[in-house]
């Protein structure tokens, strides 16, 4: 499988020129650090921009599955609220020690990892679904008043507390 590399992400998207890309990638070579921030120092990149290019990169080899027929570890579906899993669209699916496999779809992938990042105890790999999959999984694990697989389907904006 080829590795779709950060600046390569950039400068398909038009954030970045080829030379951009170029400068960067010396730098990161001659004094070390993350791409996205060098890229931010440098040319005063756009963090989000940054985000969503990391998001389609992880996206890019993240496993795909389906929720609705996923074997979930209650003990995973207890590292979130009901209201979490929908405003953030994730499925915890299973808890070794530490470390939790969660699911999201790939258009909730940035603000699933972002929550993951600042609000959970455990490291983190997410897989992803279709939305109305998802959904449906939701509805089923955290069913909650109001949301129903077309929630996910509407998008971020439609989500409880967005």
């Amino acid at each position: 499988m080829a590795t779709l590399h950060l600046g390569e992400l950039l400068v398909r998207q038009g954030v970045l020129s080829e030379s951009q890309r170029d400068e960067i990638l010396a730098a990161q070579k001659s004094r070390g650090g993350p791409f996205g921030v060098i890229a931010e120092e440098m040319f005063g990149i756009d963090p989000g921009a940054i985000e969503r290019a990391w998001s389609e990169q992880y996206a890019s080899f993240a496993p795909r599955l389906d929720p609705r027929v996923q074997h979930i570890n209650p003990r995973a579906l207890e590292t979130i609220t009901r209201r979490q899993a929908w405003q953030f669209c994730i499925l915890p699916i299973e808890l070794h020690g530490e470390d939790l496999l969660a699911c999201t779809t790939q258009e909730h992938l940035t603000r699933a990892l972002k929550f993951a990042g600042w609000r959970l105890g455990h490291s983190c790999q997410f897989v992803l679904a279709e939305p109305r999959h998802l959904g449906e999984a939701l509805c089923t694990h955290y069913p909650m008043a109001g949301m129903t697989p077309e929630t996910v389907l509407r998008g971020i904006g439609a989500v409880v507390g967005s």
